[in-house]
């Protein structure tokens, strides 16, 4: 019998929807969620789960971002082949997601069992929401907001690519949340920080998914939960999407930061009570 049934798949694919890219932490969610549900979240067809269903998130990236990633993608195949077209920025940019992709896939190599053991507690959780908010807050105060997309660099795309190994290492943190404080700190302006971080999201959670495939399909949970999360996280997903970018247009991050301190305080409450198992 699957660990996780198909009305459970529903809920945690909108909570993948709805938080995989807003800065308030997916995982972090996801935990809370699987946790209020009576679903043991360090089990590993769980935790395959959850990383399958990030892929159904990244598909409504895919064709959110459709029109952008094609002129990336062409662009970097027309400079494989033409040294005149490598000047493009659009080339460059290609090649600094695949390099800032390299250090997050390293450290969730190496730090494997660490990640799927110890560090998902959700004490660590509740820690992680609240410290990353003090983060968040703090870079968008300190970053002048002053340079959009065009011009991003290399240094950008490392260090904002880097910065998603505090969420892999500290779920609660929030990839979103610390690709978009890096960026801010950076003096990106919020769009060119939201969208830079949904394009250093693609390979990592794309990667993330494949790989733990084999757990969530081998290890307890059925092929029917697995495909109904996706499908309502892709859903959900483009909806959060279209909301987010028109959101920092207009706003601060100051709504989020206040979000993810009364969950972190809650989650802090409910752990002490007794009402949650950590």
């Amino acid at each position: 019998m699957s660990v996780i049934n198909v009305g459970q798949a529903v809920v945690l694919g909108a909570v993948e929807g709805v938080t995989e890219f807003l800065p308030v932490s997916s995982t972090g969610h996801l935990k809370i969620a699987e946790g209020l549900m009576g679903i043991p979240v360090d089990d590993d067809a769980v935790v395959g789960f959850s990383a399958v269903i990030q892929v159904g998130a990244i598909a409504a990236v895919l064709v959110y971002f459709f029109k952008d990633i094609v002129r990336i993608v062409s662009a970097w195949f027309r400079g494989l082949r033409d040294k005149e077209e490598r000047v493009n920025h659009d080339y460059k940019f290609a090649w600094w997601v695949i390099y800032a992709t390299i250090p997050i896939v390293v450290v969730g190599l190496a730090a494997k069992p660490l990640i799927e053991g110890p560090l998902a507690s959700l004490w660590v959780v509740a820690g992680s929401l609240i410290v990353g908010s003090g983060v968040m807050w703090a870079a968008d105060q300190m970053g002048r907001h002053k340079r959009g997309e065009d011009d991003t660099s290399f240094k950008d795309a490392m260090l904002v690519g880097s910065s998603q190994i505090l969420a892999l290492l500290f779920p609660g943190f929030s990839r979103s949340g610390a690709t978009m404080s890096t960026a801010l700190i950076l003096d990106l302006d919020r769009v060119a920080a939201t969208r830079l971080s949904f394009f250093l999201g693609i390979p990592a959670l794309t990667g993330a998914g494949l790989y733990e495939l084999k757990d969530a399909l081998g290890t307890g949970v059925g092929a029917t939960p697995l495909v109904v999360g996706t499908v309502v996280s892709f859903v959900v997903a483009y909806a959060s999407i279209a909301w987010l970018l028109k959101f920092v247009a207009k706003h601060s991050f100051n709504a989020f930061v206040i979000y993810r301190l009364v969950v972190g305080v809650a989650l802090f409450a409910l752990l002490g009570a007794g009402v949650l198992d950590s």
